[in-house]
């Protein structure tokens, strides 16, 4: 779902198949969101709403809706970053499950579980990294194909 830290910002549900990355949003949360979204919150759409941004710099950055994901949905990340390669013992483009690690009020709790079992909180990932949404429950999983997994050419050799 959307961390409590999302929660006063737009929000919608992913869908299967959406291409999305790694945001720090106002509320300086990392959660996230569509790199669409991003670009047109971004783009000046003329003199006045530039004025209106360089006003208030955060009203337009208000407007980038939080993806919520369900706990249990299958998400591609790629280019995972080296540091989390090293440290976790991944390739470059790994299957993770999106998991809720607490119920608890006031506690970050979106976070992803590689397949040997490692988790790592939204809030340690860094921003821009890119994920597909391969499916949102287990029953959808479960009926899909194995996909192949490209690997890195830095591991290739």
């Amino acid at each position: 779902m959307c961390d409590y830290s999302l929660e006063g910002l737009p929000n919608r549900l992913a869908v299967r198949g959406e291409q999305l990355v790694t945001h720090r949003f106002v509320t300086g949360s990392i959660g996230m969101a569509s790199p669409l979204d991003i670009v047109a919150a971004n783009e000046r759409r003329g003199w006045w709403s530039a004025l209106r941004c360089w006003l208030n710099p955060r009203a337009e950055l208000n407007r980038i809706p939080a993806v919520c994901i369900p706990p249990g949905a299958r998400l591609r990340m790629s280019s995972v970053p080296e540091n989390l390669r090293k440290g976790y013992d991944l390739r470059c483009v790994e299957e993770v499950a999106f998991v809720q690690l607490s119920a608890n009020a006031y506690r970050y709790r979106d976070a992803i579980r590689f397949n040997n079992g490692r988790q790592e909180t939204l809030q340690a990932l860094s921003e821009g990294i890119a994920f597909e949404v391969l499916s949102l429950d287990l029953r959808e999983r479960e009926s899909q194909p194995e996909a192949l997994i490209p690997v890195c050419l830095d591991e290739v050799g």
